[in-house]
């Protein structure tokens, strides 16, 4: 599979022609200085955004750089527990206030707060891992600035066709139905994890796939009926629902956190997705 990916890299250097938040006020006049800003790279490149939304056709975003008030918003208890600390996060960061996170597509957001993590902490991310073989809890580093951007290309490999709309259409294999899915984003994600919280823990797991495809499916066959959609995603074998994930996973730009492990204690070496743990805002703590 052709992996068309590019390194997330460095900072863009700041658009001299965009001024950058000034800190002023009453009494701080000689402390006043600009607020350093820096572009990040979108896995979209803006091409699935309609047109009207501020990030249509746009590469990149530009975001200031984490301080103490964004560090008191990633520990605030009430933030927490309502699970937007994240959110409030991102709307401090972002510069152009139009830009609301939760319309972002999740490659996009999760581009931005990989960005915030680096500039804020530096490249290099400490966690702790158990390796697959030995079952070993150690402590592993990974590097940030190794993560790579994916375009969503691939996904013509399973014929799945897109829409001028910003959705796509794709086959399903077993029934031989034309499903048409949309991308996610960070509103959707949000509300597909309060509701999986929401149900009995036992049965949290059942549900999980069934509560994704219903976030991802906005036709079957031409029907819309969420009644129609809910029928076909319980009925649905397992070879479609496997096809149909496999193509929104090619579909939706996104950060490859993919790196290298490989075990202190019995050399067992694999390719991982970097865990994102607490640690990862609050390193050494």
């Amino acid at each position: 599979m052709s992996r068309n990916r590019g390194r997330t890299g460095g900072n863009t250097p700041q658009d001299t022609a965009t001024p950058a938040p000034v800190l002023q006020g009453a009494g701080i006049e000689g402390f006043s200085f600009v607020v350093p800003t820096e572009f990040v790279e979108l896995p979209s490149k803006g091409l699935l955004y309609p047109e009207g939304h501020p990030l249509h056709d746009q590469e990149t975003i530009e975001i200031k750089q984490l301080t103490a008030k964004e560090e008191d918003m990633l520990t605030s208890r009430t933030l927490l527990k309502k699970g937007v600390a994240i959110e409030r996060v991102l709307e401090s960061l972002i510069t152009d206030k139009s830009i609301h996170p939760d319309h972002l597509l999740v490659g996009d957001r999760n581009a931005i707060i990989i960005a915030t993590r680096v500039s804020g902490y530096g490249n290099e991310y400490t966690t702790a891992v158990t390796c697959p073989s030995c079952e070993t809890k150690q402590e592993y580093t990974f590097d940030l600035n190794e993560a790579e951007i994916y375009d969503g290309s691939d996904v013509d490999t399973l014929d799945t066709r897109y829409n001028e709309d910003g959705t796509f259409t794709v086959t399903l294999p077993r029934l031989q139905m034309d499903v048409v899915f949309r991308l996610l984003t960070g509103a959707d994600e949000r509300e597909m994890t309060s509701k999986l919280q929401k149900k009995d823990k036992r049965n949290s797991h059942e549900k999980l796939v069934t509560q994704q495809l219903r976030n991802l499916i906005v036709s079957v066959k031409g029907e819309t009926s969420q009644e129609i959609i809910d029928y076909v995603i319980e009925n649905m074998p397992s070879t479609d629902s496997q096809h149909l994930r496999m193509a929104y996973k090619l579909a939706a730009p996104n950060v490859d956190l993919t790196q290298h492990f490989e075990c202190n204690e019995c050399d067992f070496e694999q390719d991982m997705e970097v865990p994102l743990t607490a640690d990862f805002f609050w390193p050494n703590r």
